[in-house]
């Protein structure tokens, strides 16, 4: 997001060296919201910055729905396994009690007493030699039964911790949807107070030229799941900027080129933070179509390259999936998928 209007680097990226962690990006991105009494020249610029903030805060927002997802699989796992360890138990503990009944039936007297008295001491010899035997299977059992509950205690104090980190991440999620939608909130009405030429320039020169297909030359893919995140990403041209999203409908930044990946059977990270270490890093003078392209210091905006100095990407809201330079802001880094 931020500005792509200007085709040379400029004030996106404030020096930001280090990918911020995401309590970090959700207090930067919480911060007080920028006065409307803007005057008119500085408006564009401060939507630039309001977009920009608030892609931050929505690729946090990905990566908090993306582990709250996770979590929620892990879980249901998790409660499966303790329902059959449960059951387990239950069977476990019945086989014990049928055990105990038998040897309580079978040896209730002394053994001594057992052989004195018994009319055939082979036959007592025997019936004694199975009973040694249950006795030792009665305690492998136990132990069996002991070793279950212990790992059953275990799973649920796990799962416990599990549920109540679930918690925080939709927390999470909410706390950075109310931030996205409160700094989109912001820059909308910063637009519509511009008068309606200042508004239209700024709307063609956030559009201008960017709809068609620029000359990309002869570069190809440095793979066959490249060229098919190529093509994908091409198909996705003119769909509109949705945050959160990430197809086929519409798309955030690091949405366009997971489902553009997706399509060529490649599972890529939510994130543009963590997209930006899905694969091998290589110079911008080496990048060839389908690498990720990722942008500002703290990674926070992703887009595919496409050849010849361009890339696809979903800019912000309004603007669509389309072609912009390479350069329109600060490159942090190239992965070849």
């Amino acid at each position: 997001m931020g500005s792509h209007r200007r085709l040379a680097p400029s004030g996106f990226d404030r020096g930001a060296t280090v990918a911020v962690s995401l309590l970090s990006v959700a207090a930067a991105a919480l911060g007080a919201v920028p006065a409307l009494a803007a005057p008119y020249d500085d408006t564009p610029a401060e939507v630039d910055r309001l977009y920009e903030q608030a892609e931050k805060a929505t690729e946090a927002y990905n990566e908090a729905d993306e582990r709250a997802g996770e979590l929620r699989d892990e879980v249901r796992t998790a409660r499966d396994r303790i329902a059959r360890q449960q059951q387990r138990i239950n069977s476990m503990r019945e086989s014990l009690g049928s055990l105990a009944g038998a040897q309580y039936r079978s040896g209730g007297i002394d053994p001594s007493l057992a052989l004195l008295f018994s009319d055939d001491p082979d036959d007592y010899l025997d019936k004694a030699s199975r009973l040694d035997r249950v006795t030792a299977h009665q305690a492998g059992e136990l132990k069996e039964l002991q070793e279950a509950m212990r790992e059953l205690a275990q799973d649920r104090e796990e799962t416990a911790g599990k549920l109540r980190e679930l918690e925080k991440s939709r927390k999470a999620v909410a706390a950075h949807k109310k931030t996205v939608e409160r700094k989109l909130a912001t820059a909308r009405r910063l637009l519509n107070s511009l008068p309606d030429t200042e508004r239209d320039a700024y709307d063609r020169a956030s559009r201008s030229g960017r709809d068609g297909v620029p000359d990309l030359g002869g570069a190809t893919a440095a793979s066959g799941r490249g060229a098919a995140a190529v093509a994908a990403a091409r198909s996705a041209l003119g769909k509109p900027y949705i945050w959160g999203a990430n197809g086929p409908s519409g798309f955030d930044c690091s949405g366009l080129t997971q489902w553009s990946y997706a399509q060529a059977g490649v599972s890529l990270p939510r994130t543009s933070q963590a997209q930006r270490f899905a694969g091998r890093q290589v110079p911008l003078s080496e990048a060839r179509p389908g690498d990720l392209v990722v942008y500002r210091g703290d990674a926070s905006h992703v887009g595919m390259y496409m050849g010849n100095g361009q890339v696809i990407h979903a800019p912000y809201p309004g603007a669509p999936v389309r072609y912009d330079p390479v350069g329109m802001m600060p490159v942090s880094s190239v992965t070849r998928v």
